[in-house]
């Protein structure tokens, strides 16, 4: 059976004795980007820390679930709910009519400066304190090669890393420069950083979802091999496989006008949304109709760039679903995801949804710490009674 459980805020998916095994060995907690729907990692994240749970080795966030990082990491409980709740619903983060109108891009920046000021306050220095030995990582997307790259997020330039990790394209302004590179956000090539968790050695992954688990096959793409059998995940074959893709985006960004023009037929045949829901599935992934009518309204037409941007998009995506559905051997995932859709959307949410969602995170982090320290108090009685069992050395 594949190493894989599942917690939401209904049910847990869990077996208790595959798990055990890996308990003790590296552990990565992993946070997925969404926008609003972070607000449901923020409920998680404070259930942790209502628990006063923190097993993990190694942090790895993306976008909003780099900076509900943060703010479990500095202990600040409620911290990443105010900065959705009260801060991205604030027309001075975003405004559609200005944005349409005036082309008034998302103010990350004054977003950020507020939850560092009071009554906030985040404490980075103290996330550095607790962090300790332990590394955590925000995933960017570089500008030149849209490839993911992973920045340390409680160094000295951590204001700006938390900008690019959440530098969405189209919404955010331009690039953020870090250590001379650009970079923009994470969710383009790595929404759910877990490969890299894996690949830096973890063994026990606790991914943390914003849109609702799912173990369909992912979305097939034009001229994208159908995989008929579960893949065989080693670090050769994993590198073999983005290799490959990586031409396929080559190739794709040759050719994207039939693509875009079936994606926006598509969307149009079913009902749209009665505003802009401009991130699709909780992921960075822009809806193609949307961008459409944006460039539209723009008076621009779609790029080369951000044709590629959207490839790499499905492809990492693909391979990253792919990846949390038939793990390595040698590892043990968990995703916490709500029980079904958030009611939140990535912008523009109602403040009662919000809310809901909210709890539906407090209620899934709370089901996970308990099944968690029962796997973990199981596994050191039977450690301590195979210990009693063995021959005592004469002294």
């Amino acid at each position: 059976m594949a190493n894989t459980g599942l917690v939401t805020n209904a049910r847990t998916v869990i077996d208790d004795e595959q798990l055990g095994k890996f308990i003790g060995g590296k552990t990565a907690l992993v946070a997925q980007g969404g926008g609003q729907r972070g607000i449901f990692t923020a409920g998680v994240l404070d259930a942790f820390l209502l628990s006063n749970f923190d097993e993990f080795d190694e942090f790895y966030g993306t976008s909003a679930g780099a900076l509900n990082l943060c703010a479990y990491l500095s202990r600040q409980a409620g911290l990443g709910k105010s900065f959705i709740l009260d801060l991205t619903t604030d027309p001075k983060f975003f405004n559609l009519f200005h944005f349409i109108r005036r082309k008034r891009y998302l103010d990350l920046k004054w977003a950020l400066d507020s939850i560092c000021d009071y009554p906030y306050k985040l404490d980075i220095d103290m996330g550095h304190r607790i962090l300790g030995h332990r590394r955590a990582f925000a995933a960017t997307t570089d500008t030149l090669t849209l490839k993911d790259h992973y920045l340390p997020m409680f160094q000295h330039d951590w204001y700006q890393v938390l900008l690019a990790t959440s530098a969405i394209p189209n919404l955010y302004e331009g690039t953020v420069i870090v250590n001379g590179a650009e970079y923009i956000d994470g969710g383009v090539s790595a929404s759910i950083p877990v490969q890299e968790a894996w690949r830096q050695g973890s063994r026990t992954i606790v991914v943390i979802r914003t849109e609702e688990a799912v173990t369909e096959e992912p979305l097939v793409m034009p001229d994208q091999p159908v995989v008929t059998e579960s893949p065989t995940w080693f670090r050769e074959s994993l590198n073999s496989l983005q290799l490959q893709w990586q031409e396929k985006v080559d190739q794709w960004s040759r050719d994207w006008n039939g693509f875009f023009n079936g994606q926006i037929l598509k969307s149009q045949e079913a009902k749209h949304a009665q505003h802009l829901n401009l991130i699709n599935g909780g992921r960075w992934l822009f809806g193609a109709a949307d961008i459409y009518r944006l460039s539209h309204l723009f008076g621009e037409r779609f790029d080369s760039g951000l044709a590629d941007m959207l490839m790499v998009h499905y492809q990492t995506y693909s391979l990253t679903q792919q990846f949390l559905n038939n793990p390595p051997d040698d590892c043990f995932i968990v995703q916490i995801a709500p029980d079904g859709p958030l009611k939140t959307a990535s912008l523009l949410s109602d403040v009662d949804d919000i809310l809901h969602d909210y709890q539906l995170g407090l209620d899934a982090g709370l089901q996970f710490v308990e099944g968690y320290n029962l796997v973990n108090s199981l596994n050191r009685m039977n450690t301590t009674q195979q210990d009693w069992w063995l021959p005592q050395s004469p002294g």
